[in-house]
């Protein structure tokens, strides 16, 4: 770590960090602030999110003992001032590499990782067992949940507070950065909060609330009556909200980016004894000044060296604006993920037809049912690994009614930055077990304009999934029917010495492969599927041919469920393929990387491993 990070330097920070005066505090802030944004240029990362919560991070440090006590952020790209504390700031140039450290929270990376996480709104939940847990066992301990107010529009988060008791040691923030949750309660209702804000206020109220519940026979009544009164008079004034009516001790809402704030409410809410929200308001990006200006923008930042080209989501964006120009009842929807799915220009141009439901994949499902019953055309992307919540809308709600739309899966292909929470890899192997639905793989902007297109005329859901990247085939590919592409190398003999068969993003992997292949004198046809469900066997069976040629299928996905096997069980059939050789290279792992080390190699779908699959 550079030297001059003088804070950070020290091996103690996590022990010290309750020690140092207020001032010292806010020089730790300051100096965390230049070391993310240093780190992050190199790295990239979560800068804009991280920025905002450094000093609510020193905060918990200080009230709270980690890993006895548990803080728990919901998502996880807030931690890394957390992790920073609790130190891991010495691998912050390894953060978001294969094998490095990882840029969500994750149990078996620290004991101060109570809960992993990579979605959103799992905290609550997850902090509720453990308090549960503390108070059927008897333990003194804390749970703290950390959630952003994004993560407050997921379903999950209301069903956990309407479980919680009263008496759980257990803190929920709500970090309110972005979304104007709390309605402007007026001046009163500020002044109030910002009384209930200082040392001085909680200090007397703990006095009060020990003298009282000392009397003999009625000082306790006669605090509950206190307390009742007191709210009574606070709710005539200004009213109650949301969290108080579930019968939640409410704090705030307050400056989270003042530490003798936080720490003042922190330690109301631990004295309290009683299960409490307390509310804060940060700033995204505080600190950097161009994060602050534009907090969307650096919410993720790219690493040194990053090239911005286009991308399939991207070029999503201009089909659903070339297709709704000419058919007015194309929609669009997405779960809050409006800018990754590049669905942007479509909401400026058609804000009446495109909606935003928060971070609700199930309801966004069901949501397009209801809209395609009703006479429109639902387009719903999605990043495959967040489909995975939505699994039992598509089964029960969508394809059981056999109910048309069009949902392009983004991000479906390993997340080499976002690591195994992100992974866009099962979501082939978990659809193909849904009947009637279509599944397709495009590899170039023209196919996947194709694909979306015929999906808005199709009788059955259509499913569309590519990766995070620009287009995968060229001119190179000759396209057998509709959905089959081939390249084949005819430099030895009329008929290939084996035969390469693959889809989506493994196709770069798989031509890289086949280059490999050349240089020890092995031609090897290359042939690329664009229909994944149903399969195009017959397609398929006549480039194969009937010789005894070496078949491997290379899949960036999972091998349980995948194309590769389903595709051997439905080949087989033919008496010519029966004992042909047939390898499957898939992922059988939750894909966790090695450093300094290709994620492809260590799960054994490298153009290396092909090349060995061929020749041995």
């Amino acid at each position: 770590m550079n030297t001059e990070f003088s804070f950070l330097q020290n091996d103690n920070l996590l022990q010290d960090l309750k020690q140092y005066s207020l001032a010292e505090a806010n020089a730790l802030a300051k100096e965390i602030r230049e070391f993310l944004v240093k780190t992050t240029a190199e790295t990239g990362g979560h800068l804009a999110s991280s920025l905002g919560v450094v000093e609510l991070s020193i905060a918990l440090h200080r009230v709270l003992s980690t890993p006895d006590d548990r803080i728990i952020f919901d998502v996880g790209h807030q931690a890394y001032v957390h992790k920073i504390l609790t130190g891991r700031g010495k691998d912050f140039a390894s953060l978001r590499k294969p094998g490095g450290l990882s840029g969500f929270t994750k149990r078996a990376e620290s004991v101060h990782d109570a809960y992993g996480a990579g979605h959103s709104s799992t905290s609550v939940s997850a902090a509720l067992g453990f308090a549960t847990a503390d108070k059927l066992c008897g333990r003194t301990a804390h749970t703290v949940a950390v959630v952003g107010d994004g993560a407050f529009t997921g379903g999950l988060v209301h069903e956990a507070l309407n479980n919680i008791e009263k008496d759980l040691p257990l803190i929920i923030i709500l970090n309110e950065n972005e979304m104007s949750i709390s309605k402007n309660i007026g001046g009163l209702a500020r002044y109030i909060s910002k009384i209930r804000s200082r040392r001085s206020y909680h200090k007397t109220k703990s006095i009060t609330r020990t003298l009282l519940s000392h009397i003999p026979l009625i000082g306790k009544p006669l605090f509950r009556l206190a307390r009742h009164i007191k709210k009574s008079i606070k709710n005539a004034m200004y009213g109650s909200n949301y969290f108080e009516d579930m019968g939640l001790y409410y704090l705030g809402p307050a400056d989270g980016n003042n530490i003798e704030v936080v720490e003042t409410l922190l330690r109301e809410a631990v004295a309290s004894g009683q299960s409490t929200v307390i509310h804060l308001k940060t700033v995204k990006g505080k600190g950097y000044p161009p994060a602050e200006e534009d907090p969307n923008r650096y919410h993720s930042v790219p690493p040194k060296g990053h090239v911005n080209r286009k991308n399939f989501s991207q070029a999503l964006g201009e089909t659903l604006l070339s297709l709704a120009e000419n058919d007015p009842d194309i929609v669009a929807i997405t779960a809050a993920m409006e800018d990754g799915c590049g669905l942007y220009p479509f909401a400026e141009a058609y804000p009446d037809r495109f909606f935003d439901v928060g971070i609700a994949e199930e309801h966004a499902l069901i949501f397009a049912a209801g809209l395609s019953l009703g006479g429109k055309k639902p387009i719903v992307p999605i990043y495959s690994s967040f489909l995975q919540r939505a699994y039992d809308s598509i089964l029960h709600d969508v394809a059981l009614q056999h109910i048309p739309m069009v949902v392009p899966i983004d991000r479906a292909s390993l997340a080499t930055q976002d690591g195994t929470t992100h992974h866009g890899i099962y979501d082939v192997a978990f659809l193909s077990t849904i009947p009637e639905i279509r599944i397709f793989a495009p590899t170039t902007f023209a196919s996947l304009a194709h694909y979306i297109k015929e999906g808005t005329s199709a009788d059955t859901a259509t499913f569309v999934r590519y990766p995070n990247a620009g287009e995968l085939t060229d001119d190179s590919f000759a396209r057998h029917g509709k959905t089959l592409l081939c390249q084949i190398n005819r430099e030895k003999t009329n008929e290939p010495d084996g035969y390469l068969l693959t889809y989506s993003h493994a196709v770069l992997e798989a031509k890289r492969a086949v280059g490999l292949l050349a240089e020890q004198g092995f031609s090897c046809a290359l042939v690329v599927l664009e229909q994944l469900k149903p399969l195009p066997y017959s397609e398929i069976l006549a480039i194969l041919g009937t010789s005894q040629k070496p078949i491997v299928f290379l899949e960036e996905g999972i091998r349980t469920g995948g194309v590769g096997v389903t595709l051997y069980d439905g080949i087989r059939q033919a008496p010519t393929l029966a004992n042909r050789s047939y390898t499957v290279l898939a992922i059988d792992s939750f894909g966790e990387g090695t450093q300094c080390e290709s994620l492809y190699r260590t799960l054994g779908i490298s153009a290396e491993d092909v090349v060995k699959a061929f020749l041995g």
